[in-house]
């Protein structure tokens, strides 16, 4: 699209057209000021000017102090290896994921953290009738799933507290834990054994085993699950079911560079 045409465009669209156009701009130069960036964009230096600011206090652009000239910073950079590192990461754990389907035919998630939630990034359904109903993008609360569980414990008391500060705990079930000073001592013991249940504490009469899948600086970024609802569950299961999950973590864990894996 030609920039003569963003005049044509509705607003919100138009503003992030411009937005794009600048971070493209800023791309082709290490540092660049605002009169020859306004040139180049084809936008008045007003203009242009308010994007930056925009941009800067967001982290995405940062000003030279004597020169007045911008720059990108390498928010953008950590934006795209993210994203690089959950296609990876999908690619890799559904070869696994599917191994676990066969095994069990129960469902099988992939999550991960964003900010104060799970979000599922991958998900193989379950192939009986019977089966948990959720998608790929939802989110769930990390103090009531096997997942969240996971994506906490191998992280500093004072970063889970952190994280948890905002978060109003809903409690869903009777099990629901009530408040980040109950769920310590689990997140303790998820560390310890390995694993973390949600025991009918999100919904009731469905249970999940979740374990940790670590990139290649040992940190958990994201954990894999088997969903299963109560009635289709013996705790004599629960081994199996448990081995299952860390030979499949273990072996994304290592694809993914981390070749130390605890369990």
């Amino acid at each position: 699209m030609a920039i003569a045409d963003l005049d044509r465009q509705p607003d919100s669209v138009s503003s992030v057209l411009k937005v794009f156009g600048i971070l493209q701009a800023l791309g082709e130069e290490r540092e660049i000021g605002i009169t020859e960036l306004s040139q180049r964009v084809m936008m008045s230096k007003s203009t242009v000017y308010r994007f930056l600011q925009t941009m800067k206090s967001l982290g995405y652009v940062a000003q030279e102090g004597e020169s007045e000239k911008y720059s990108l910073t390498l928010k953008l950079f950590e934006l795209g290896a993210k994203a690089l590192q959950n296609v990876d990461l999908i690619r890799i754990a559904d070869i696994q994921m599917r191994v676990l389907s066969d095994l069990t035919r129960e469902t099988i998630h992939l999550g991960s953290l964003d900010e104060d939630s799970i979000v599922y990034i991958h998900k193989i359904d379950s192939m009986y009738n019977l089966r948990m109903h959720s998608r790929v993008g939802r989110r769930n609360p990390l103090y009531s799933t096997a997942i969240g569980k996971v994506l906490l414990a191998w992280r500093e008391s004072n970063e889970v507290r952190e994280i948890l500060s905002e978060v109003v705990f809903t409690r869903s079930t009777s099990r629901t834990a009530a408040d980040v000073d109950t769920l310590m001592p689990e997140l303790a013991r998820v560390k310890q054994q390995g694993f973390g249940e949600d025991n009918e504490e999100q919904e009731e009469g469905l249970r999940c085993i979740a374990v940790p899948i670590f990139d290649r600086f040992g940190v958990v970024i994201a954990g894999l699950s088997i969903s299963f609802p109560t009635i289709r569950f013996s705790e004599g299961s629960k081994n199996d079911y448990v081995s299952m999950l860390h030979d499949a973590a273990r072996t994304i864990s290592r694809q993914i560079g981390y070749q130390e894996y605890p369990f």
